[in-house]
C-alpha cells in the first residue's frame, strides 16, 4: 500500500489552481483576445495585462511579499475579476513563463493560474481556465506539464512498462490536477471515446485529467499501479489516483468504481466519486503556494472602492512615517544639545546651556584652527607674544 502521508498545507476551499502548457505560437495573444471578448460581453468586470517587471515594482493593495514576485522567467501577468452567484467576487491571476531550456521550447510556454472567491468554491461556477483561455479545441492551451497529457481528452496509457511507471509517478507527484484511470473493457465506439470529463461541472472540468487503459492493458496497468501507488484498477472499471502526498481521508476502495460503461452515457457513479474526491482537502504543492501568495499579495486590479481605501491607507502610512522622522530629528537635536553641554563643562566653561545654533555660530569655520586648538592641549601652555606698545623691561631688572 502507498504511504499514508499528508501535507501540512492544503489548498483553501476558496481557491482554484491550475498549471499547464500552451503549445501554440502566441499564447499571450490568445489570452488577450479572450479577455477582451469576455469584457465586451460583460462576462467579466475588468482585466489587466501587465509586464512582470512593472508588476513586481508597482504599489499593491497589500504589503508585498518576496514570494509574490513572478520571477525572472515570467513573460506576462494577466489579472481578471468577475462575479458569480449573487455578486460573489472572484479574482484570478495568470502568469506565462519562458521555457527553462532550449529543449523545453518545443514543449511550449508554461502557465500557472490561481483564482480565489470571497467564499467557498462551487463546482458549478465558470472555470477560471476558460476566462483566460478560449474554450476551443483549436487553441492548444490545455497540455499538462507532464509530457503527452492533455486536460480535455482521453489520454491512453503507454504500452511500455517503464514509461507507464514514469507517467504515473509524474502525474501523482508533479501535477496540480486530479488524475483518473479508466479501463476499456472493450474497444469503444466514437461515443465511448469521448472523455468523461465533459460530463463534469464547469469549474471541475479543467481540474481532472483522464487516462485510458486499452482492453489488453488490464493486467499490466493493475500491476504497475498497485506497485507504484498502492491502488489497483478493476477490469472495465476506474480509479482516482492518490496524489503524493496523499489527500486527507483518501480511501482506495471508496474511490474505485468497478464498472464504467463507455457508451456515451453519463457515468453517474464515477462522476460522483470524482466530485467527492475533489471536495477533500488537497495537499498544496510548493509552486502552487507561491502562485496563490502572488494572487493575494501582488494584486493590481482594484475596484474604485479599493483604490480609495488604498489611497487612504497610503496617506496614513506616509503620515506615520513623517511623524517618526520628526520624532527622530527631535531626538537627535536633544542629543546634540546634551553633548554640547557636556563638552562645555569638560572644557571648564560656565556650564550654562547653549543651543545648537549658538554653539555653531561661535565655532570657527576654519578646520585648521580647530586642529591647532586640539594639538595645543598636548604642547602645554603657549608662550605669550609681547605687545609692541607696552615697554619691556630688560632682563635682570
Amino acid at each position: 500500500m502507498a504511504k499514508n502521508s499528508t501535507s501540512s498545507t492544503t489548498v483553501p476551499g476558496t481557491a482554484w489552481l491550475g498549471r499547464g502548457r500552451h503549445l501554440g505560437p502566441e499564447p499571450e495573444r490568445d489570452v488577450r483576445r479572450n479577455l477582451l471578448a469576455l469584457k465586451a460581453a460583460r462576462v467579466i468586470d475588468d482585466f489587466l495585462d501587465l509586464d512582470p517587471v512593472e508588476a513586481a515594482t508597482s504599489t499593491d493593495l497589500y504589503p508585498r511579499d518576496e514570494s509574490a514576485d513572478p520571477g525572472p522567467s515570467a513573460r506576462r501577468l494577466f489579472e481578471a475579476r468577475w462575479r458569480v452567484a449573487d455578486d460573489v467576487t472572484v479574482r484570478a491571476q495568470l502568469t506565462t513563463y519562458e521555457p527553462e531550456s532550449r529543449r523545453a521550447k518545443a514543449g511550449g510556454v508554461s502557465w500557472a493560474l490561481a483564482a480565489e472567491a470571497e467564499r467557498a468554491w462551487e463546482p458549478g461556477w465558470p472555470s477560471p481556465a476558460t476566462v483566460f483561455w478560449p474554450d476551443s479545441e483549436q487553441v492548444p492551451w490545455d497540455h499538462e506539464t507532464v509530457p503527452d497529457v492533455r486536460l480535455r481528452s482521453a489520454n491512453h496509457l503507454p504500452k511500455d512498462d517503464d514509461e507507464l511507471r514514469r507517467l504515473l509517478r509524474a502525474c501523482t507527484r508533479q501535477s496540480w490536477f486530479i488524475h483518473v484511470v479508466v479501463h476499456e473493457a472493450m474497444t469503444p465506439d466514437a461515443l465511448g471515446r469521448r472523455p468523461i470529463t465533459a460530463f463534469l461541472p464547469p469549474s471541475l472540468r479543467h481540474r481532472v485529467v483522464e487516462h485510458r487503459a486499452t482492453p489488453d492493458q488490464a493486467l499490466i496497468a493493475d500491476f504497475v499501479m498497485k506497485r507504484e501507488l498502492g491502488v489497483g484498477i478493476p477490469r472495465g472499471g476506474a480509479v482516482i489516483l492518490p496524489p503524493t502526498p496523499q489527500a486527507v481521508d483518501y480511501d482506495a476502495e471508496r474511490f474505485t468504481v468497478p464498472n464504467v460503461f463507455l457508451d456515451g452515457t453519463e457515468p453517474t457513479r464515477l462522476l460522483e466519486r470524482i466530485q467527492e474526491f475533489a471536495a477533500l482537502p488537497q495537499p498544496m504543492p510548493t509552486e502552487a503556494e507561491q502562485v496563490l501568495t502572488r494572487l493575494r499579495q501582488g494584486w493590481h486590479l482594484l475596484t474604485p472602492d479599493e483604490e480609495l481605501a488604498h489611497a487612504r491607507a497610503m496617506v496614513t502610512r506616509y503620515a506615520k512615517a513623517l511623524e517618526a522622522m520628526t520624532a527622530s530629528c527631535d531626538l537627535y537635536r536633544e542629543a546634540a544639545e546634551s553633548a554640547l553641554e557636556a563638552l562645555a563643562e569638560a572644557n571648564g566653561g560656565d556650564g550654562a546651556p547653549r543651543s545648537v545654533s549658538q554653539a555653531t555660530a561661535r565655532q570657527d569655520p576654519s578646520p585648521w584652527k580647530s586642529l591647532t586648538k586640539s594639538l595645543s592641549r598636548f604642547r602645554g601652555p603657549t608662550p605669550q607674544t609681547p605687545d609692541p606698545e607696552v615697554p619691556q623691561r630688560p632682563p635682570g631688572e
